[in-house]
């Protein structure tokens, strides 16, 4: 890494000089650096003051989007790591790194095809045992690029409302460019006026730069069939999803944990065995099989 694309997390400076090594268990010699503004000493290693190393950290991620609970991945590791992590630390894991390769993953533009789907799905939250018992009625809206399957934008929100469908809407613009011409909703009338306002007006051709469809499964119109999928794929790995007890925060940092799975993980047999990402992000390579890995240290030069 340059020392230019090196920011102090303290004031954003990025004036940064080498500042010797400090030594850590996991990880031998990382490199520390000083800030020439405000004199901060920091070091940008992903794993620091982390008690176990990267791989099992990484491992435990990669088993738990796979399909194993927390606890399951506890399990897993008595039988391999001398050491073993109790399962809400597993969890701890699993929030933190989701949200840090997220900063990271939603910056990226994407190479998408012309034509987008953008769906709701109802998700009944669990609240903490701390609070109130119940059940909190929250959403997940998606947008997906039919042409490379990639998940463009993930929310996980209180609401459908104006504001978090605008929001999606606006992020999906954002990583597309002027790629897209068809949005694709359900009869939700909220979308009505909201995707054109989106994409804007052509003055020059006299019309609309997006094309939105409506597809109304109570009228028998069918489905919006690829973020259908999604939605299900998502369903069937949360039927016994634990870690939703409590704030919004955790689930929403639990979901973007499965859109980074989705995205940039997982092989899709429809693709050919490649991942969404390889189609629609081709410039991002990876050098090894631990791909988790190299996305928490992608996300380390934020």
């Amino acid at each position: 890494m340059k020392n230019k694309e090196i920011i102090c997390p303290k004031c954003k400076s990025k004036e940064i000089k080498k500042d010797g090594k400090r030594k850590t268990n996991n990880r031998g010699k990382v490199q520390r650096y000083k800030c020439k503004c405000c004199s901060n000493r920091f070091i940008t290693d992903p794993f620091a003051r982390m008690r176990n190393t990267p791989q099992k950290i990484t491992c435990a991620l990669d088993l738990f989007f796979r399909g194993l609970s927390t606890r399951g991945v506890q399990e897993h590791f008595k039988a391999f790591f001398p050491h073993n992590s109790n399962h809400s630390t597993i969890l701890r894991w699993i929030r933190k790194y989701s949200l840090k390769i997220s900063d990271y993953t939603d910056k990226l533009q994407v190479q998408s095809g012309s034509y987008i789907e953008v769906d709701e799905m109802e998700f009944h939250r669990r609240k903490s045992h701390k609070a109130k018992l119940g059940i909190d009625k929250n959403w997940l809206i998606n947008g997906i690029d039919v042409k490379t399957r990639f998940l463009i934008n993930s929310t996980y929100a209180k609401n459908r409302n104006k504001k978090e469908l605008k929001s999606v809407l606006n992020k999906v613009k954002d990583k597309t460019q002027d790629r897209v011409k068809i949005v694709t909703t359900d009869g939700l009338t909220t979308y009505t006026n909201l995707v054109k306002k989106t994409w804007g007006y052509d003055n020059r051709l006299g019309k609309h730069k997006i094309i939105h469809k409506v597809v109304t499964a109570s009228k028998g119109e069918g489905f919006n069939i690829w973020v259908e999928r999604v939605h299900n794929s998502i369903r069937q790995r949360t039927h016994s999803f634990r870690g939703l007890h409590g704030s919004i925060n955790s689930a929403y940092s639990l979901m973007k944990g499965i859109e980074i799975y989705y995205n940039f993980i997982k092989k899709h047999e429809a693709l050919n065995y490649k991942t969404p990402s390889e189609l629609a992000i081709p410039e991002l390579k990876f050098e090894t099989p631990n791909r988790w890995m190299e996305l928490i240290e992608k996300s380390k030069t934020l």
